[in-house]
């Protein structure tokens, strides 16, 4: 496993109480300003106690200069760094179960990447594959754009996407890519259960090589004036209607 090396400090009500609640065992020491309303704090506190986790209060000033000045809701937590698979890790977790993977390639913004992994735990993905160069990691920011999703999920982090995706295939996954260019649509075919959904950067989307992997290359299609939707709120469009598919009684399995 490949591990960050400083711990991180999150901050936020619902990143917080997510991690006390999925891994208390990964909380080094819960951070809260002593001088804010402590009504939607208190059952942190208490559920941190329970733990027999360290509780530290400070003032509001201290906590945000800890936070980095991130908005912090008068909470915080040291927490453990986060450990990343590798892709033999993944290899091995889809041998005997099909599985959905959202693989990212060059996601840069960490309010993106947040959003990106709550999407993809809100509809059923426990697997994200992400670049390990030019591309956001988990971080404090990550972690609370994401409500607290990073603690439900196996993030991968890769040197090579392109490979990952070949290996992929060599277990029988399919590739689909979501391509604003693409004539087909989302809504134009069944989706196979063992499946791999790439998304690309902001912006610039997929790099040409990482589009040649892909079997096939689906829109979102946009019917207002508006050309194209964040990235974020695109591959959500998209992994719900995976989703719906997945829960429809007549849904074809490919």
């Amino acid at each position: 496993m490949e591990n960050q090396v400083k711990p991180l400090v999150i901050c936020g009500v619902n990143a917080v109480a997510e991690k006390l609640k999925s891994a208390p065992a990964e909380v080094l020491e819960l951070i809260v300003a002593a001088d804010r309303e402590r009504a939607r704090l208190n059952p942190l506190i208490e559920e941190a106690r329970r733990n027999g986790l360290s509780v530290r209060f400070v003032g509001s000033r201290e906590l945000g200069v800890l936070t980095a000045g991130a908005s912090h809701q008068g909470v915080a937590a040291t927490v453990a760094p986060y450990g990343y698979g590798s892709i033999d890790d993944l290899l091995e977790k889809i041998k005997s179960h099909p599985s959905r993977i959202l693989v990212l390639d060059g996601i840069t913004d960490p309010h993106n990447f947040g959003a990106l992994l709550r999407s993809a735990e809100g509809a059923g993905v426990a697997h994200v594959v992400i670049a390990k160069d030019r591309a956001a990691g988990i971080t404090p920011a990550v972690v609370k754009s994401s409500a607290g999703a990073v603690n439900h999920l196996k993030i991968y982090r890769v040197t090579n996407i392109a490979r990952v995706l070949q290996e992929l295939k060599r277990q029988a996954i399919w590739i689909a890519g979501l391509d604003g260019a693409a004539p087909e649509t989302i809504y134009d075919r069944e989706y196979p259960e063992a499946l791999a959904i790439v998304v690309g950067s902001e912006g610039k989307g997929m790099r040409p090589l990482i589009r040649q992997q892909c079997d096939f290359l689906v829109s979102i299609p946009m019917l207002g004036k508006v050309a194209s939707l964040n990235v974020s709120v695109a591959a959500g469009v998209f992994l719900y209607e995976l989703a719906r598919q997945l829960r429809s009684p007549g849904a074809r399995k490919l």
